[in-house]
């Protein structure tokens, strides 16, 4: 099964890709694992993104495309994958529509975690207040001006990727905001939905 999950920074994720894969017996391939592998690889991506890099450039979305898919084609991900962070943009999921296309494969769904801002701001603040009265550093991530702007690059860049993946009828939304087991139980119901001939679940 070849799966996107979407949602917005602090909607959990990571943690849902990660259960989903360990489900499904699939890698959870993350852009950011992926791009340190093809640095680290020394692949022709991987050097192009390198010198990109050091110039203090994003990297192209053809480029981060031509990495994921790279990775696509590594055996582990014959029977299927979920990408966790990509796409981002619209044009890095024209991308890799394209790519997959180019290899007779597409996508089986793409699932959405719904957050309400406001709850999701709170949750930052009440991590930032709980680190601080226990003396602990407060992660960048849990800083309320900085997850406001990130939450700004979300609904700039990586909304518009949600509306395009429901006009091909593949989008799937759930309810980010519940516990971390009944977002994972929903999300099996979203999958459960799509062709049995597709799914591969193991016990």
């Amino acid at each position: 099964m070849r799966l996107v999950l979407l949602g917005p920074p602090g909607a959990g994720k990571s943690t849902q890709a990660t259960k989903i894969a360990k489900h499904l017996g699939i890698p959870q391939l993350s852009t950011g694992d992926m791009l340190r592998e093809a640095l680290a690889s020394r692949s022709r991506s991987g050097l192009r993104a390198k010198h990109i890099m050091d110039r203090g450039e994003l990297v192209p979305d053809d480029v981060v495309a031509s990495i994921v898919t790279n990775r696509i084609d590594q055996s582990d991900a014959a029977n299927g994958f979920i990408l966790d962070g990509f796409p981002r943009t619209v044009s890095q999921a024209e991308a890799l529509d394209q790519e997959l296309a180019s290899r007779g494969i597409e996508l089986d769904a793409v699932l959405e975690l719904e957050v309400d801002e406001g709850a999701l701001l709170d949750r930052i603040r009440g991590r930032a207040e709980a680190a601080a009265n226990k003396g602990e550093r407060i992660r960048s991530d849990d800083n309320p001006d900085v997850f406001k702007s990130r939450l700004d690059v979300y609904r700039a860049q990586t909304v518009p990727v949600t509306e395009y993946y429901r006009s091909q009828g593949l989008l799937n939304t759930v309810d980010g905001l519940r516990s971390i087991d009944a977002v994972t139980e929903e999300l099996a119901a979203a999958l459960a939905k799509i062709p049995a001939g597709r799914m591969r679940m193991n016990s």
